[in-house]
Parts: C-alpha cells; sequence; structure tokens
C-alpha cells in the first residue's frame, strides 16, 4: 500500500452493555407423544403422556429444550402444557410431594430435562 492511499478511520469498539444473568427455574411440563420408530414405548401403545421437570430462564426456554432432548431419545413429541414454576404452582393451592421437589432440584443442579413420569396411552 502506497502512502498515498486513504486511509480508513479507526473505529472504537463499543462495549456490549452488561445484562443481569436470568436465575434459571424449573417448570412443570406436560409433554404428549406420538409414536415414532424405536421410542420405548409398550407393544401396542398408541402415544403417551410425559410429565417433564425442565430449567429454562422462562417457559418457552424450558418447553424448547424438553422437545430437543426427546426427540433425540427418538420420541414424537406433539403436543407441550405448561404448569408453572414451583412456586406458581405452590401458589395456586397444588401439594407438592418431597420426591417430586427433589427431581425439580437435580433438574435445577443438572441444569436438564428429567422425565418424572410416563403414562402410556392405549386404545
Amino acid at each position: 500500500m502506497s502512502d498515498d492511499a486513504p486511509r480508513r478511520p479507526k473505529t472504537a469498539k463499543v462495549p456490549k452493555p452488561e445484562r443481569a444473568p436470568r436465575p434459571q427455574q424449573v417448570f412443570t411440563l406436560l409433554v404428549e407423544v406420538g409414536r415414532a420408530a424405536e421410542d420405548g414405548l409398550p407393544e401396542g401403545a398408541t402415544g403417551a403422556a410425559l410429565m417433564c421437570y425442565a430449567t429454562g430462564v422462562d417457559e418457552a426456554e424450558a418447553v424448547r429444550e424438553t422437545v430437543a432432548v426427546l426427540k433425540t431419545a427418538d420420541l414424537n413429541p406433539l403436543e407441550v402444557t405448561g404448569w408453572g414454576t414451583l412456586q406458581e404452582r405452590v401458589e395456586a393451592g397444588e401439594d407438592i410431594g418431597p420426591e417430586d421437589r427433589a427431581l425439580m432440584d437435580r433438574a435445577r443442579a443438572d441444569n436438564a430435562v428429567i422425565v418424572a413420569q410416563v403414562q402410556p396411552f392405549f386404545d
């Protein structure tokens, strides 16, 4: 490059504003699944309902993560219904037992999706 060539002005890097990290919450999700090859459901079942505890900064993230995990497990998620966080469920008057609370704590600690219950559907 010759000294006569125009030089680009140097631009200052603008720092990104720091955002406070949003805490992970545990959401209770009911996922209905249909049949898929090698899904592990009992023979003759037409699908199943799965009660899951999943972490996310919001319910939408928890749903996305749950659907992704179930698909990698060869399941066929059809519909997801959110039941809320532990606090929301308790405020609604639900009685949450110690086993379920322990699974929710595990989901939070492991940043995971926990399938707490599977109920197959039959015709």
